[in-house]
């Protein structure tokens, strides 16, 4: 068991180098630092709210579910995070390049969990919405691994997570 896990890490950091090696590319830099906050705190909270509050009376309850996705699902990222701490990237791998040192742990990508609960819902209620929707919670979540700040396992793990949440608070709400 133990070679098996250290050939999966292995590939994943391999995987890691292989996006974080393009972080000198000015317009990847550009790109990549502006969509990442697209899965921040700041940024999530505020459109869910703007979003229940001022979309039509019809697409009010996916804004609900979606700050309710986003809400539920930071509960087990933050108890993920306290029971398996991992070290960010950029502590391990001393090639790994980095945007905007964090001091918390790497598993799972928070920013990752946001953006895929807020989506979601949308995508649920109105497919086609998924042509504009998952790129931008895909860009969201390379850019993590692209700024130096999460493995590939920390995003794809975010990445389930807030489709979990948003799948169900959809489910229940709507």
């Amino acid at each position: 068991m133990t070679k098996l896990l250290q050939q999966a890490y292995t590939l994943e950091c391999r995987m890691f180098r292989t996006i974080n090696r393009y972080f000198d590319y000015q317009w990847l830099n550009i790109y990549f630092r502006l969509v990442t906050h697209v899965g921040g705190a700041t940024f999530s909270i505020v459109a869910v709210l703007l979003a229940m509050i001022f979309f039509e009376q019809e697409w009010r309850m996916t804004a609900v579910a979606s700050a309710c996705a986003l809400a539920a699902s930071h509960i087990p990222v933050a108890v993920m995070k306290h029971l398996y701490p991992r070290p960010r990237p950029y502590v391990v791998l001393s090639e790994a390049k980095v945007y905007g040192p964090l001091k918390d742990h790497s598993f799972p990508s928070g920013h990752t969990t946001a953006v895929f609960a807020i989506v979601i819902p949308f995508v649920f209620a109105l497919p086609v919405l998924s042509f504009g929707l998952l790129p931008i919670a895909f860009s969201v979540a390379i850019s993590r691994i692209y700024l130096g700040l999460h493995y590939p396992s920390d995003v794809l793990a975010g990445c389930l997570l807030g489709t979990a949440a948003g799948a169900f608070a959809f489910y229940l709400l709507l």
